[in-house]
């Protein structure tokens, strides 16, 4: 497919499942290869359960001969999609974020990372989106204290529940004091 493209203006976009960014052997080779020809110009991660017939992730690999540079644009747009009850879609908007970070072709903090092929190369040519876009969230400090008041006040009330329980059940008979 590359290969037929036109050296001014020829683009391929080719959907490939997670795997192919990260798998050694002849995957690994064909990876560098195409790093150091300079033709991959993007990677862009795409949500599980959004092809028909397979739950699994995918990605969109841009490739480009005409590129300006020699970086490549990692997006990961896995969390920028509508869950539905069988299959999940992109919706307008996702798509829209998507190209128009593509055209763009700059870091967003979560969202997307450009890399220099150095970067790429010390990486082992792999491709593996996490490796590049970092999206993990700081959970927030559980105030400890806080939480012990709460338990308490929880096991408070209880105690009131179970008390006024047993004089209801009194009231009816049924103390089990038989």
């Amino acid at each position: 497919m590359i290969k037929t493209t036109l050296e001014s203006d020829g683009r391929v976009g080719v959907i490939v499942p997670h795997g192919v960014l990260f798998r050694g052997g002849a995957e690994g080779k064909i990876r560098q290869k195409l790093i150091e020809e300079n033709l991959l110009k993007a990677v862009i991660g795409l949500p599980e359960n959004l092809f028909f017939g397979t739950g699994i992730p995918a990605a969109i690999l841009i490739f480009d001969k005409a590129k300006k540079t020699t970086d490549v644009l990692f997006v990961d747009a896995s969390h920028e999609y509508q869950d539905m009850k069988n299959q999940n879609r992109l919706r307008g908007e996702d798509i829209d974020k998507i190209v128009s970070n593509f055209k763009e072709f700059k870091t967003i903090e979560k969202y997307a990372y450009r890399a220099t092929q150095k970067e790429i190369s010390d990486n082992e040519f792999n491709l593996n989106i996490p490796r590049y876009v970092d999206t993990f969230e700081e959970e927030a400090e559980i105030d400890i204290p806080k939480v012990q008041k709460e338990i308490e006040k929880l096991e408070g009330a209880l105690t009131e529940v179970r008390i006024k329980m047993g004089q209801y059940l009194k009231e009816l008979g049924l103390d089990n004091k038989h």
